[in-house]
């Protein structure tokens, strides 16, 4: 009887090895990294689109990544020139709690502006975001250079 029983707790010992072999690293809480796989940060009834007719938006994705020693939340967003003139874009961008980003596309004059047809992009921090944002404003104008 006490082979079976030093058999059975090598055998339990072994099932919860293999157990924690199998389940790696995980934790409860615990999140992918984001930052290799950007996606769409809401969905498109909670996007509220404010865009400038000189203007198109190719892509809006969220990824989590450190920003000043912090896991936080950004933003890319591009933008095409759809009119027949170069152009510069102010972009806005509000979410549910109150947190504001923005800035200018493109953010320096020295290689030019957006010419008509391409497109250009800019990552945006927010600063202690842990998580995707419920629902998002995004504001784009054209800005005289």
């Amino acid at each position: 009887m006490n082979q079976f029983k030093s058999l059975l707790v090598i055998v339990v010992f072994v099932l919860a090895a293999a157990g924690m072999l199998m389940s790696g690293c995980a934790r409860p809480g615990s999140k992918p990294d984001a930052a290799l796989v950007p996606d769409q940060c809401v969905s498109p009834k909670n996007l509220d689109q404010d865009i400038a007719p000189e203007a198109q938006l190719e892509a809006l994705t969220c990824s989590f990544k450190t920003y000043e020693g912090v896991e936080t939340l950004h933003m890319k967003v591009a933008v095409k020139n759809i009119s027949a003139k170069p152009q510069r874009f102010r972009v806005n961008i509000f979410l549910d709690n109150g947190k504001a980003a923005g800035g200018l596309i493109p953010t320096s004059l020295t290689k030019g502006l957006v010419a008509p047809g391409q497109s250009a992009s800019f990552e945006y921090p927010f600063l202690q975001m842990t998580e995707k944002p419920k629902e998002v404003l995004l504001r784009i104008t054209t800005s005289e250079p």
